[in-house]
């Protein structure tokens, strides 16, 4: 075989790495290369996270952290592909909402006149809790409008 009739070599490699990674599985999938239920993709994923783990038990390097790294991410745009989610929308749209709670939390922070280091990480994290209370009375009123 030449290169040319590899079906991975069909793909535009100017994609980011999360399109890329779905488009790679859409086209092995298209030969049935692909689990059968979104079960299977949820325990690559598990899967993927205990070898993970396993390798930051074992003190790994950050070349095999990161490759393990990889695997879950790959993993995880597999699921996203077969939700119809974009992954790089959905991980935009999270970068987002992160954005708008800890800014919530930087407010809260400065509004009480203290800097970070003065509040425990369970203080700092009832802020981000309260941050993501309001973001849901938010979205009830928005849906009953």
């Amino acid at each position: 075989m030449s290169d040319s009739d590899f079906l991975l070599n069909q793909l535009s490699h100017e994609d980011d790495a999360l399109s890329y990674a779905v488009a790679m599985q859409h086209k092995a999938s298209s030969v049935g290369f692909d689990w059968p239920d979104i079960k299977g993709v949820i325990g690559k994923i598990h899967e993927e996270l205990d070898e993970l783990g396993d390798e930051i038990d074992a003190d790994a390097d950050k070349q095999r952290l990161a490759d393990e790294l990889g695997d879950v991410l790959f993993a995880c745009c597999n699921l996203a592909r077969h939700l119809g989610i974009d992954p790089v929308e959905a991980l935009s749209g999270t970068n987002q909402k992160f954005y708008r709670r800890f800014n919530f939390v930087e407010t809260s922070v400065s509004a009480a006149g203290k800097t970070f280091s003065d509040f425990t990480l369970d203080e700092l994290d009832q802020f981000w809790d309260q941050a993501k209370q309001l973001e849901r009375l938010e979205d009830n009123d928005i849906e009953a409008d």
